[in-house]
């Protein structure tokens, strides 16, 4: 009924990382440490989606938890690659005892880690990797595997035939990259009937994502389904079918992350499901991770920290409920 791949330890730890959440201010916070407190600070993609409040959330909770002082802090846009490189330098400024980097562009930020590996600085990667050997982990989802599982859904909706097309949120960032390949690759793969029209990249930004899925709409009149790969993008393609007055039985959308416009969508019937990542565990993983790393312990390459399949039939579902964020 639904794919799951989870760590255990963080899965309890969910509920009350988000009365946290609720406590936490919305925008970017910053300073160095107050006290003796180890202080690791997080530079995130952004505040626009409420994806990034839980990840804050299960920072939080493990900052308490490990008694370390943090900031979590994010660019005003998902595009806003210079903005967070300069927070990412304002960060090292602080010579933090450990960062944690979630890449709006897998190169951009090159120069910064060379800069915290020259100063002994250990950097946790968390959501989206980098092209660098320089962090000590990642933290993320295993966003190819969930992409197809995304995919495997929309084909068995379209009965395994037909057009589709992807809004993706960019082309820079690893997580935009394994969200698109992951998609297309089991499309290729499994399904020989199933034809890929066109992918857009909107940014993350609902409205430019809901104008790039009505340009596609419009230039393929028999398209079957279109896959949203972030909470952007996502609302992005459902806002779309509701301007166009398309009967959701004629186009399947499927989404990426959560969010309660995409979980009203479901049980609306405009989205057929979505796939959910666990974000507080990411921002819960990052921060332990950060920890560790000061200990000098070894930590393994990645650190999986889940995703699942939900739809109509699963969402209220204790644990589905436990890792959908409104």
């Amino acid at each position: 009924m639904f794919k799951k791949r989870t760590i255990g330890t963080v899965a309890g730890l969910v509920a009350a990382a988000l009365v946290l959440a609720g406590c936490a201010d919305s925008g970017s916070s910053g300073g160095d440490s107050s006290g003796d407190k180890p202080y690791v600070a997080l530079v995130s993609k952004g505040f626009q989606h409420q994806f990034w409040q839980a990840v804050k959330a299960g920072a939080e909770q493990a900052a308490e938890e490990f008694d370390v002082e943090i900031t979590f802090e994010g660019p005003d846009t998902e595009a806003d690659v210079d903005q967070q490189i300069q927070m990412l330098q304002t960060a090292l400024d602080k010579n933090p005892a450990a960062i944690g980097f979630a890449a709006l562009d897998s190169q951009a930020a090159g120069p910064l880690l060379q800069q915290a590996k020259d100063s002994n600085i250990p950097v946790v990667a968390f959501d989206s990797g980098v092209d660098s050997d320089i962090p000590v982990t990642t933290a993320a989802t295993d966003n190819l595997a969930a992409a197809a599982e995304a995919a495997k859904h929309m084909a068995d909706a379209i009965d395994h035939e037909g057009k589709v097309a992807l809004v993706v949120h960019d082309q820079t960032s690893v997580t935009g990259q394994e969200r698109r390949d992951g998609f297309v690759q089991y499309m290729e793969d499994n399904e020989p009937n199933i034809e890929i029209v066109d992918i857009q990249y909107g940014g993350g930004d609902q409205a430019k994502s809901a104008d790039l899925a009505k340009a596609i709409i419009a230039a393929n009149p028999d398209l079957k389904g279109i896959y949203g790969s972030n909470e952007g993008s996502a609302i992005g393609v459902v806002q779309a079918v509701k301007e166009l007055g398309i009967d959701p039985a004629t186009l399947a959308v499927v989404g990426f992350d959560s969010g309660k416009a995409q979980m009203d969508a479901i049980r609306e019937g405009l989205m057929i499901g979505a796939i959910t990542q666990n974000p507080v565990g990411i921002g819960y993983e990052t921060v332990k991770a950060a920890v560790e790393a000061i200990d000098g312990k070894d930590l393994p390459k990645t650190i999986d920290t889940g995703f699942y399949w939900y739809d109509v039939s699963n969402i209220d579902d204790d644990e589905i409920q436990a890792v959908l964020y409104e």
